[in-house]
């Protein structure tokens, strides 16, 4: 982390240490490794390192002395070091291993439920690696938009020369849209990518354990839902695992594999490596609200807005510091704005709900503002209007 400037000293203690301390405490808890917890931030956020290693690079002794004067000033819990930071092992004293897909089971077939953005990103992502997709909408008129929006998305990559036309139908050739879940009878993966509502994800998984054939992998792509709820009305959950992919899925080369205590191995074997064939990275981690990425960006987020809400700094100073001072390709208020800030209040209720901290309930600013239908880039107007 670059050195910051004197004037943004105090904005980037009051963001950046409490995150640092979380991620400390997350590695403590062994609930990912030290490479999946810093990897999982700079592929899901673009952040220039992850926060283990920054703070080797600052001392763990610097980051106990800003977390004990915010402790000091704040009263709050979450400013109180994490134990691990008073014994803070060496960089290379741990590490996850390279995952083995030995016990993988052999996918052809793969199944996308779903319409939105990240859905059709995944389509697009599944296809190009040469799998079958056969994708489930609600509508002719929707599987006809997906099927428009993906030769788009292919016939832009031709333009700029990054696909021939022969691939590019190749590609187009293997998706195929339909309006039943009944098609995918015969998949060997099924990848739900639909809104995040708990109920209906529990309903469109209980009618693909009665649909999908014996040993199908049932993914959800859930960016903060209970997964081992999810598996729970199936007869099968331990075909039931967490893909998180990262929006725009085309892009974001990270996916969260994220298994419940009854997920098989052979189940996350599978996942593991088929991360692997369509080019992404993959971190593992369990079955907890925000998984490594959202448990660690949104209280940052969080935090930022009470910042604006005090008065302590305007919007454009905030974003300024964390991108000067900390190299970030982008401040915590066009963060939110790209993100959506509705869907940024929804994850950090249930962060704030999976945790406790009094601390991280949703600022009442963030909530406000979606209130007032200010939800960032996609309405033109949020923190910022466009």
């Amino acid at each position: 982390m670059p050195e910051p400037s004197a004037t943004n000293d105090a904005l980037i203690d009051t963001l950046i240490l409490p995150y640092l301390n979380h991620a400390a405490a997350m590695y403590a808890e062994k609930y990912a490794t030290r490479e999946d917890i810093d990897t999982a931030m700079m592929l899901g956020c673009g952040l220039p390192k992850g926060p283990l290693t920054v703070i080797d690079e600052l001392g763990a002794e610097t980051v106990i002395a800003g977390l004990e004067a915010l402790h000091a000033r704040t009263d709050d819990p979450v400013h109180v070091p994490a134990a691990i930071l008073r014994d803070w092992p060496a960089a290379d004293a741990a590490t996850g291993g390279s995952p083995t897909y030995d016990d993988a089971r052999a996918v052809s077939k793969v199944g996308v439920i779903g319409s939105g953005t990240m859905a059709t990103g995944i389509k697009e992502v599944f296809a190009k690696a040469g799998y079958a997709v056969t994708f489930v909408a609600r509508g002719d008129d929707k599987v006809a938009r997906v099927i428009a929006s993906i030769a788009k998305s292919l016939d832009k990559q031709v333009e700029r020369g990054k696909l021939d036309a022969g691939a590019r139908d190749e590609i187009a050739a293997r998706i195929t849209g339909v309006t039943s879940l009944d098609a995918l009878a015969d998949v060997d993966l099924v990848v739900e990518a639909i809104a995040e509502d708990l109920d209906i994800k529990k309903q469109t998984f209980e009618a693909l354990d009665k649909i999908c054939k014996p040993g199908a992998v049932l993914a959800t792509t859930t960016s903060s839902l209970p997964i081992a709820e999810i598996g729970a009305v199936t007869s099968r959950p331990q075909d039931v695992i967490g893909m998180h992919f990262f929006n725009p899925a085309t892009v974001m080369k990270l996916v969260e594999v994220v298994t419940t205590p009854d997920t098989a191995d052979d189940v996350e074997a599978t996942v593991l490596d088929i991360t692997a064939k369509i080019g992404k990275t993959s971190v593992r981690c369990g079955d907890r609200a925000g998984f490594i990425v959202n448990a660690l960006l949104f209280p940052y987020l969080n935090d930022a807005v009470k910042l604006l809400e005090a008065g302590v700094a305007t919007r454009e100073e905030i974003d300024a510091a964390i991108k000067d001072g900390c190299g970030y390709p982008m401040g915590p208020f066009a963060l939110l704005d790209v993100v959506g800030n509705d869907v940024s209040l929804a994850i950090e209720q249930v962060v704030f709900e999976a945790f406790g901290f009094a601390n991280w309930a949703p600022a009442p600013l963030l909530e406000k503002t979606v209130a007032e239908g200010k939800l960032g880039r996609k309405t033109g107007a949020g923190f910022y209007d466009y």
